[in-house]
């Protein structure tokens, strides 16, 4: 097996040498890896410590943008993740597996690579993220039946958070043994794909409802999705997954188990 590590980042350095820690644990579990980032300017020395590590890590590939950047920060995201997905295809088109993970404060936790391992041999997911500690809180990439619009799409966030919250939660909590989370869109931080049914896909910061569900388009006339307002960024990940099951049928999916723990003090 092998696979592509991904990310995208700016202003990480106080949590980068942890990060590369867990991804050396992370590519333990593959007979070959690939780490993909990409850089955007930074007011910190994230810059410094990427070339640092490439010299103790030749797996590591790093481009830095010198485009300017949007004022939507979603669409700047979207640029990078969708450029690791170009250098995957383009001289990675055998790996099986990439990852997508975000380098700060969320995947510098101990993870625990057993978690991931055993799903690595399970065939009943395609993309797969994963519950968080000591709650589930990455609102803004879920899209859980029926709240498929992002958080902030709504007149009243605070409101539809409660919502949210009080439905992701207990949907993981009713889970069977073993069983995992249907869903449209979900990230929380870090997602493990099966390469072929994604990598014609692209990330997209804008707000993207024709990529939604019929059913779910049918449920804004009714209470759950009324007065949603409209915007023009949303999170990028809610295009991707949407995209990958409307073109080829992905199973997005939330493992109950945590994969990154606090650390033990």
């Amino acid at each position: 097996m092998k696979c592509c590590i991904c990310g995208t980042l700016k202003n990480c350095a106080p949590y980068l040498n942890k990060v590369f820690e867990n991804i050396e644990k992370i590519a333990s579990l593959f007979d070959d890896y690939v780490i993909i980032l990409y850089y955007d300017k930074s007011s910190d020395n994230t810059l410094q410590i990427l070339k640092e590590y490439q010299i103790k890590n030749k797996k590591l590939i790093f481009y830095v943008n010198e485009k300017l950047p949007s004022t939507y920060r979603t669409i700047n995201i979207a640029r990078g993740r969708n450029f690791c997905l170009n250098y995957i295809t383009t001289n990675y088109p055998d790996y099986k597996y990439f990852i997508m993970m975000d380098m700060d404060d969320v995947n510098c936790k101990d993870i625990d690579i057993a978690i991931l391992k055993k799903y690595l041999h399970r065939d009943d997911w395609d993309g797969l993220s994963f519950n968080m500690s000591p709650a589930y809180y990455d609102y803004w990439a879920l899209s859980l039946y029926p709240y498929f619009l992002s958080l902030y799409c709504w007149d009243d966030p605070d409101k539809m958070s409660k919502l949210i919250f009080n439905n992701v939660d207990e949907s993981l909590k009713k889970l069977k043994e073993n069983e995992l989370l249907n869903c449209a869109s979900a990230f929380g931080g870090f997602a493990i794909y099966k390469k072929d049914k994604f990598i014609n896909c692209k990330y997209d910061g804008r707000l993207r409802n024709d990529l939604l569900p019929f059913h779910s388009i049918l449920n804004m006339n009714k209470t759950t999705c009324l007065n949603y307002k409209k915007s023009y960024d949303d999170c990028e990940h809610r295009a991707f997954h949407l995209e990958a099951i409307n073109k080829n049928n992905a199973r997005i999916r939330i493992s109950p188990e945590n994969l990154f723990t606090p650390f033990k003090i």
